[in-house]
């Protein structure tokens, strides 16, 4: 399971013009399930997540968690985390888990981000086509990735 983190001042996700989902500061999720993938690694990266420190304390050190500053999480499906680049220029998704899989964990993630950060939990649609709007604070983007625990 991969996932990009991004502390954002907001961020949007439109589908078919309308927004069905929107946060103010707080941090935004890309989310990759790969076929392999447990609730083992969603465990962990909702572990590590919930409590990552990338929000500014009084001193302007990142040393807060989202739910110490009162943030909000907006978690985006995004099998192309997964993408394969190695050979040609297109590339290729084998390495993403297919729905039957990844759309249970990503629910679950969902579910479990919410309960553990105490957060407001916003989502993306599963496969659909969507326009994600975000304002990157810092910019900050994180990857954690539940296979590589030592990167």
């Amino acid at each position: 399971m991969r996932a990009v983190i991004q502390r954002v001042k907001q961020s949007s996700v439109t589908i078919d013009g309308e927004i069905v989902s929107s946060i103010n500061h707080g941090m935004m999720i890309l989310l990759g399930v790969a076929p392999d993938d447990t609730t083992d690694d969603l465990n962990y990266l909702v572990g590590k997540i919930s409590k990552l420190r990338i929000f500014d304390d009084e001193k302007g050190v990142m040393n807060l968690d989202v739910a110490t500053v009162g943030g909000e999480i907006l978690v985006v499906s995004q099998f192309t985390l997964f993408a394969q680049t190695a050979k040609g220029n297109r590339p290729s998704y084998i390495r993403a888990a297919r729905p039957e899989i990844a759309i249970p964990l990503y629910e679950q993630f969902i579910a479990e981000i919410g309960k553990a950060s105490g957060c407001r939990v916003g989502t993306g649609r599963f496969g659909a086509m969507m326009d994600v709007e975000l304002i990157n604070d810092g910019p900050v983007t994180i990857i954690i990735d539940s296979k590589q625990k030592d990167y």
